[in-house]
């Protein structure tokens, strides 16, 4: 089942299970997802273009990414009511992605990315980057990873 499909379930459970949360942060989802698709029409009226799984995994990213940094903003700005809203909506939008890596499995991957690759300096940390996002794209924020690569690296 592709993953619109998935949300698009989810969608209707939540409008028969009267969870208000989950049912606005879905439609938001929907709405991304149906924006994302108007883009990509572009100039071509009438040809269909399907939106991959990788194009709504990388929509939901994005959307978490800005409830973690909203949530942020609210707490330091002490609403701590917005942040935990903030909070629920990122819980729901995860739903739909992989399970991220813990630190242990990152710092594995990193180390095997490393080794694969042959990198022995701060100048091979594309190589490695780009084996890290081929292998375990969606299950890590490659943000965060960068500078524990350059730290490996520059050991």
């Amino acid at each position: 089942m592709l993953l619109r499909d998935k949300i698009s379930h989810a969608l209707k459970a939540a409008v028969k299970d009267g969870d208000s949360t989950r049912l606005c942060t879905l439609r938001l989802i929907s709405a991304a997802i149906n924006d994302l698709e108007i883009a990509k029409r572009g100039c071509e009226e009438g040809v269909p273009s399907p939106i991959t799984d990788d194009e709504v995994r990388g929509i939901l990213g994005k959307m978490v990414r800005q409830r973690q940094e909203s949530t942020r903003a609210y707490e330091e700005a002490g609403r701590l009511e917005l942040a935990e809203q903030e909070r629920a909506e990122a819980e729901i939008i995860e739903d739909f992605l992989p399970r991220q890596l813990s630190d242990d499995e990152k710092a594995a991957a990193i180390k095997a990315a490393i080794a694969d690759s042959g990198a022995g300096s701060l100048r091979d940390i594309g190589k490695v980057m780009g084996l890290l996002k081929e292998r375990h794209a969606g299950r890590m924020d490659f943000s965060t990873v960068s500078p524990e690569v350059r730290d490996h690296l520059a050991r």
